[in-house]
């Protein structure tokens, strides 16, 4: 088994070398029944050669069956296949027979003119024999056909078959070996791309986030590289945004501290007591100013760096929560604030149980409900509401409300941080919160005229999975 860490190198070797192994072992052994085949083809031919001799030298003009000097023959047979040579002739009743009589018959019958070849032993050892009927030129006593057969031994042919199979085992032995060298320098070339790839990220610095270049990469490599520009796109993105909540930070809470320093040093020389009262509450209105404001970059880190926690929830519970923990803040400003949530849900709006991240949802919805009640017409009315569309496929939560509407610049620039309309104390962060929150939703924000074509209705909305 390869190990899970194995190169790419060792894995084509420990994958492709193994079968090809199989692949020559199965070549092999078709190789040793093709030597076997030919063997025999070529001894059987021999055989057939001394057959045929055998058969010039049977007589029959004496009355009987007889063999002229065969002897010679088979000693110059014998010196050709390096073995002892058996021979018999026998008429086909078996009365008479001249030669070695143990000799085995053969397994089928015999037809006149058709040599049969086959495998026996004979006493113990081996042999291949050569088995030719024919008719005899006379008949002897009652027969009228004479049987000739040639046997030699078979270690010839084993030896001529054991060293063909050598030679081939040879030859696929050292294609392997030539196999694998070729694979392990092949393997070398085709990576030296990826390992300039490793040298060229591993030369760069700690803060160089450019994208690789695919220039020059196989075809193969640049999956690869795109997927590592995506990583270094993001990569990049998180770090913007840390640099970015950084400079927000130094931004926002630069102002309200050297506001709180400087009432806090005139505090401490005002000995008019009044005065000082007047002071504190200034100071505790810049601190709440301040409060808020740390409140909503931690907030912004969340709904831009933040990992999105996606479990069910209620929309009408979360608007309910929302107007109650801003209800003083309207009763302060005489705003009647309300969440409109139909009980029977209608065709265009229907309030349930939807997927979202809770907490960043809230918080967009506070900011956006704060904003309406800080920025609206004193007196006003402001209203929380949430559902979703007939379809089920897009939930949403928003306010309205009656007042002055969105301030042109600020329409323009909808989202963007720090904007602020005229006369605004605010941070400039509340629409950018929502923005943010619907970005990691993969939602939108929608603003449009209020009820009646006045004021101002803001929405986040976001799309819903359904099974």
């Amino acid at each position: 088994m390869l190990r899970p860490d194995a190169t790419l190198r060792a894995r084509l070797l420990g994958w492709l070398l193994p079968g090809v192994a199989l692949v020559l072992a199965a070549s092999l052994a078709f190789t040793r029944l093709e030597a076997e085949q030919a063997a025999d083809a070529a001894y059987d031919r021999s055989l057939l050669g001394a057959i045929k001799g055998l058969d010039l030298n049977v007589s029959t003009a004496s009355g009987g069956l007889a063999v002229e000097q065969p002897y010679a023959l088979f000693e110059f047979f014998q010196l050709a296949g390096n073995g002892p040579v058996h021979f018999r002739v026998a008429t086909d009743d078996g009365r008479v027979e001249i030669g070695t009589p143990e000799l085995p018959l053969p397994p089928r019958p015999l037809r006149a003119g058709e040599p049969q070849f086959y495998d026996a032993e004979h006493f113990g050892e081996p042999v291949r024999v050569g088995a030719y009927l024919r008719a005899l030129d006379r008949p002897v006593g009652g027969a009228r056909q004479v049987v000739i057969q040639v046997a030699e031994g078979v270690q010839a042919r084993e030896r001529f078959t054991r060293t063909f199979v050598r030679q081939a085992l040879w030859r696929d032995a050292s294609l392997l070996g030539l196999l694998a060298l070729a694979v392990a320098g092949v393997s070398a070339w085709a990576l030296r791309p990826v390992r300039r790839l490793a040298e060229a990220v591993r030369a760069r610095s700690g803060d160089d986030l450019q994208p690789l270049s695919p220039q020059g990469l196989p075809a193969d490599l640049r999956p690869l590289v795109e997927a590592i520009n995506r990583q270094l796109e993001r990569s990049a993105g998180l770090l913007a945004q840390r640099r970015q909540f950084v400079d927000d930070a130094s931004h926002q809470l630069r102002t309200p501290l050297t506001t709180l320093r400087a009432q806090l040093d005139y505090l401490r020389r005002e000995p008019d007591p009044a005065r000082r009262d007047e002071a504190l509450q200034a100071l505790s209105l810049e601190l709440d100013h301040a409060t808020r404001a740390t409140g909503q970059l931690l907030a912004l880190a969340r709904a831009d760096a933040g990992a999105q926690a996606a479990e069910p929830l209620d929309l009408g519970a979360l608007a309910r929560e929302v107007a109650l923990a801003l209800l003083p803040l309207a009763r302060e400003r005489g705003i009647d604030l309300g969440a409109e949530l139909p009980e029977d849900p209608g065709p265009d709006a229907r309030v349930a149980a939807v997927c979202g991240d809770r907490l960043l949802l809230r918080e967009a919805l506070m900011n956006l409900t704060h904003n309406a009640l800080v920025h609206g017409r004193e007196g006003g009315c402001v209203t929380v509401e949430a559902g979703e569309d007939a379809g089920g496929a897009l939930a949403w939560i928003g306010v309205r409300d009656d007042g002055p509407g969105l301030d042109p610049a600020v329409q323009a620039r909808l989202g963007e941080r720090f904007v602020r309309g005229r006369g605004s104390r605010g941070s400039g962060l509340g629409l950018s919160i929502a923005a943010a929150v619907a970005r990691r939703h993969r939602g939108r924000l929608e603003t449009g005229p209020g009820e009646g074509g006045a004021g101002l209705s803001v929405r986040l909305v976001w799309p819903q999975e359904r099974a």
